[in-house]
């Protein structure tokens, strides 16, 4: 058994119910493990949502968690992956200066070289996109941040599996 914390991708499939999210971190809370991300959204599967928990603990612990998830009503199926087995981005938008785009051409390097694009620009400022790892994501943080940043925001942990799930063929079995 693996003792050794490591960062684990939780997918949690449910029904779409008021007070559920509350009730899934007060899981982790109760046992003192920081989310390091979190993301809700529409599944594959139609009425169905997906929460996609980014969380760093041991195997034997994330069993123990997958478990308590599974205990609440709404909760449908929940499984747990490395970063090896899944393919994940993150995305992000910076709100910059304008007269930065026109006047500092190391702007557009920088946005050219990290596979950045421009979403908007007015005569006050200009938003920036970025998908990609954590880790790229960061890197642009640092590079932007020596121009001044008015806004950063990023998003929490997308993820698919690269094996296929058996989620929806488990609800077809369920619902015929």
């Amino acid at each position: 058994m693996n003792t050794k914390e490591n960062l684990y991708t939780i997918s949690v499939y449910t029904e779409n119910n008021i007070g559920l999210l509350n009730r899934i971190s007060a899981i982790f809370q109760r046992r003192h493990i920081n989310i390091e991300s979190l993301n809700t959204s529409p599944s594959e599967i139609e009425g169905v949502s997906k929460f996609t928990i980014v969380v760093n603990m041991t195997e034997v612990n994330i069993k123990k968690i997958i478990g308590q998830v599974e205990k609440q009503v709404e909760v449908i199926k929940a499984y747990y992956h490395n970063d090896d087995e899944t393919i994940y981005q993150e995305s992000c938008i910076f709100k910059m200066r304008s007269n930065l785009l026109f006047d500092e051409r190391q702007i557009q390097n920088i946005i050219k070289e990290s596979n950045s694009r421009i979403v908007t620009v007015n005569k006050d400022f200009f938003v920036i996109e970025k998908s990609g790892k954590k880790e790229e994501i960061e890197i642009l943080y640092k590079e932007l941040s020596g121009f001044g940043i008015m806004q950063f925001t990023r998003s929490g942990r997308i993820a698919v599996t690269k094996e296929e799930m058996k989620i929806s063929t488990m609800l077809e079995t369920y619902n015929n």
